[in-house]
């Protein structure tokens, strides 16, 4: 029916992906990210972190951006961010899948210029009931603190985060660093109620709840004020 046809996004996206080994399911990732972009208003951005660019060598499609950075997802979310001609940012791991629509959802959210940015809720790829709590978890967290990770797929105005001073080029907590210097600087995001959906990987190479305790250690430590240079040694020593 003509009310039920989709309007096309109103902004061009700069999708920028920090990679470092991927390039076993790169294509398949790629091939994702296409599925949403039904207007051509997006540009793909793989930022690899290996100097040998061992997963930008395997990309097939011609049209992606490829680039090379020192590696640690502030630096490279940087580099792609400098060479990104959209008006949205969108920063996506390459382990998390967007929902359906989503460039027109935040398109359409942010035609409310009150907010800079924002993110997705959050949904664990698992039928663990550990893994769903932390999904929900994560999601009521974000919603509450306006504090949203990595892996919910954070998007911002280019001006903004240009104007901000992009991600701080630390080993660890860049995305919750990035969150709080928005929040000081009294500027709004948006946290949208679709979810991305994210591997479970992380949880099961290292153990669900080992992994989810670290974490929270680790930031409890970052917001008291530890260096994550510090904090980084310990979140590497067993992952």
């Amino acid at each position: 029916m003509e009310h039920n046809r989709r309007k096309p996004c109103q902004h061009k996206f700069s999708i920028i992906v920090p990679v470092l080994n991927e390039q076993e399911q790169i294509n398949s990732f790629i091939d994702k990210i296409k599925n949403q972009d039904r207007d051509g208003n997006s540009e793909i951005i793989i930022v690899d972190g290996d100097s040998d660019g061992r997963t930008i060598n395997a990309v097939r499609d011609t049209g992606i951006i490829c680039l090379t950075s020192p590696k640690g997802r502030g630096q490279q979310m940087n580099a792609g961010a400098a060479s990104a001609s959209g008006e949205i940012l969108i920063f996506l791991h390459a382990d998390t899948t967007l929902p359906e629509n989503a460039l027109e959802k935040i398109s359409r959210a942010l035609q409310d210029t009150d907010y800079v940015g924002g993110a997705f809720d959050l949904e664990i790829d698992s039928d663990r009931l550990f893994l769903r709590y932390i999904s929900i978890r994560a999601s009521l967290r974000s919603r509450w603190n306006r504090i949203p990770y990595g892996d919910q797929a954070i998007f911002l105005r280019k001006k903004y985060f240009d104007q901000i001073g992009g991600f701080k080029e630390i080993p660890l907590m860049e995305d919750v660093d990035l969150m709080q210097r928005i929040k000081k600087d009294g500027k709004k995001i948006i946290i949208l109620p679709d979810k991305v959906t994210t591997s479970a990987r992380r949880w099961e190479s290292d153990g669900a709840l080992y992994t989810t305790l670290r974490n929270q250690i680790l930031l409890v430590l970052f917001y008291l004020g530890v260096s994550p240079h510090k904090l980084a040694k310990y979140y590497w020593r067993k992952s």
